[in-house]
C-alpha cells in the first residue's frame, strides 16, 4: 500500500461557484466530495508499460539502422518487411512519425537493394499513401519523381492528376501549399510532352497542322499553373525557365520579358540571383541595349559579387567609356578577386590591368584605386595574391599571370614590402 496517497483528500465541485460553498456556518463540506486515492507511477516501472509488439519493432528498427548504415540492404529489406507492420497498430500514440520513417526507409532501401523492381517501389508507395492522409501529397510527388527517373512519363503524370484532385477535410495553409507544388510540377510534365512534339514536328508544317494544334493545347495546358506561380512568392526556377521557353518558342517576348521581370525585381520573392541571370540571359539573346544589360547585372553584383558574369560586366563597363563606368568595373573586379576562386584567373587579372591603364588617364587616378583599395590595405588580401609561394606557384603554372599581377602589385598595395615581382621569381 506503499503506492497509495495516504488519506482521502476532500475536492471541491467546480461546477459550483464559489459564493456557494460557503454555508451559512463558514464550512464548506457540504460541496466538496471525496477524491479516491490515486497510485504513484514509479519512474523504473514505466517502461514494463510497452506491450511486446511495440518492444519487437523497437529492436526490429535498431537492426534495420545498423543494416542501413552498413550498407547490408538486403538484410535491410528483410527486417523492413516485419517492420512496416508498425503502420497497423492501432495503439501506439506516434502513428504518423511510424509512417513517415516506414515511408523514408523502405524507399532508401528499395533505391540501393540490388534486386528491386519499379512494382516493389508501387507497392511501398501506394501502401504508404493509404495508411493515412498527412503524407499523401507528398508521397505522391515522391512517387511521380521515381516514376520519372524510369521513364514512366504517361504514369507519373496520372500520379500527379490524382493528387491534385485529392481533398481531405478543411483545407489547410500547408494543404493549400502542396497542392500549389503538384500543379506546378503536373505543369511541368506538360511542359516535357510539349518538348517531345517540338522535337518531332516538321519543320515545314504550318500553325494550323494537327500536330502543331496538339503541340499548343501542351502549352495552354502547362502554362496556366506555371502562370499562377508567380502568384505564390519562392523560388521558381526551373518552372520559371521552361515558361519562358515557351513563350519565347511562340514569339511572345512581352510576356516572357514581363515574367522574367517580375520574378527578379518583385519584392514579395525571397532574394534570389538566379532570377536576374535569367533575365539577363533572355536580355542578351533579344540584343537589349548595354544600359539594361549593365542594369541587371548591376543587381546580380549586389547578390553574388563573385559570379562568372561580373568579368561581363567589368567589360561592358569598360567599354562604355565613362569614367564612373570605369571606376566601377574597377570595384567589381577587386570583388571578385576578394574569392579565392578568382584568384588565379589570368582573365580577371587581365581585365584588371586594362582597367587601370585606363584609369591612368586620369589626373586622379591614384585616388580613385586607394578609394578602392582602402578596406584591403591589411595584410589579408595580399597575402591572398602576393605572397612567395603565389609567386613559384605562378611562375611554374602560368607565367603570363606572373608577369601582369608583379606589373600591379606597386598600384595595387603601394605600402607594402611585397616580395611578388618577375625579378624575384630567380632569387
Amino acid at each position: 500500500m506503499d503506492d497509495f496517497d495516504p488519506g482521502l483528500i476532500p475536492i471541491c465541485d467546480l461546477e459550483k461557484d464559489e459564493d456557494d460553498e460557503v454555508s451559512d456556518g463558514g464550512s464548506s463540506k457540504g460541496s466538496c466530495k471525496l477524491r479516491l486515492p490515486w497510485v504513484k507511477p514509479k519512474p523504473a516501472e514505466q517502461h514494463k508499460l510497452q506491450h511486446g509488439f511495440q518492444h519487437s519493432t523497437s529492436i526490429c528498427l535498431e537492426q534495420i539502422r545498423e543494416a542501413m548504415l552498413h550498407h547490408r540492404w538486403e538484410e535491410a529489406a528483410e527486417y523492413m518487411a516485419c517492420y512496416a507492420q508498425i503502420i497497423e497498430d492501432q495503439d501506439t500514440t506516434h502513428a504518423s512519425q511510424y509512417k513517415e520513417v516506414v515511408w523514408r526507409m523502405a524507399t532508401e532501401i528499395l533505391h540501393h537493394h540490388p534486386k528491386s523492381t519499379i512494382e516493389d517501389y508501387n507497392s511501398i508507395y501506394e501502401r504508404m499513401k493509404y495508411s493515412g492522409v498527412k503524407h499523401y501529397l507528398m508521397i505522391c510527388l515522391e512517387h511521380s519523381f521515381h516514376l520519372l527517373l524510369h521513364g514512366w512519363t504517361e504514369d507519373a503524370k496520372q500520379q500527379l492528376t490524382a493528387a491534385e484532385s485529392w481533398r481531405h477535410g478543411k483545407e489547410s495553409a500547408g494543404q493549400l501549399h502542396r497542392l500549389k507544388l503538384i500543379q506546378a510540377y503536373r505543369s511541368l510534365l506538360d511542359y516535357i510532352t510539349w518538348c517531345d512534339k517540338k522535337s518531332t514536328r516538321s519543320n515545314n508544317s504550318n500553325w494550323e497542322s494537327d500536330e502543331n494544334v496538339i503541340m499548343h493545347n501542351y502549352f495552354r495546358q502547362a502554362s496556366v499553373n506555371l502562370k499562377e506561380i508567380l502568384k505564390n512568392p519562392g523560388v521558381w526556377d526551373p518552372f520559371i525557365l521552361c515558361y519562358v521557353k515557351m513563350l519565347e518558342f511562340y514569339e511572345d517576348q512581352e510576356e516572357a520579358l514581363k515574367v522574367l521581370n517580375e520574378y527578379a525585381y518583385d519584392d514579395n520573392f525571397p532574394p534570389n540571383p538566379n532570377a536576374h541571370v535569367y533575365l539577363y540571359q533572355h536580355l542578351k539573346r533579344y540584343n537589349a541595349s548595354e544600359k539594361k544589360l549593365m542594369k541587371v547585372l548591376k543587381g546580380l553584383h549586389a547578390f553574388v559579387p563573385s559570379h562568372e558574369l561580373m568579368l561581363e560586366y567589368s567589360s561592358l563597363l569598360l567599354q562604355s567609356a565613362k569614367e564612373k563606368h570605369t571606376h566601377t568595373a574597377l570595384g567589381v573586379l577587386l570583388d571578385m578577386l576578394d574569392f579565392s576562386c578568382w584568384r588565379n584567373n589570368l582573365d580577371v587579372w587581365t581585365r584588371l590591368k586594362a582597367v587601370i591603364q585606363e584609369l591612368q588617364k586620369e589626373a586622379d587616378w591614384e585616388a580613385v584605386v586607394a578609394e578602392k583599395m582602402v578596406t584591403r590595405k591589411d595584410w589579408w588580401w595580399s597575402a591572398l595574391h602576393f605572397t612567395r609561394f603565389h609567386l613559384s606557384k605562378d611562375a611554374e603554372e602560368n607565367p603570363e599571370l606572373l608577369k601582369i599581377k608583379a606589373s600591379l602589385t606597386k598600384i595595387l598595395c603601394p605600402d607594402l614590402p611585397l616580395k611578388y615581382s618577375a625579378e624575384g621569381q630567380n632569387q
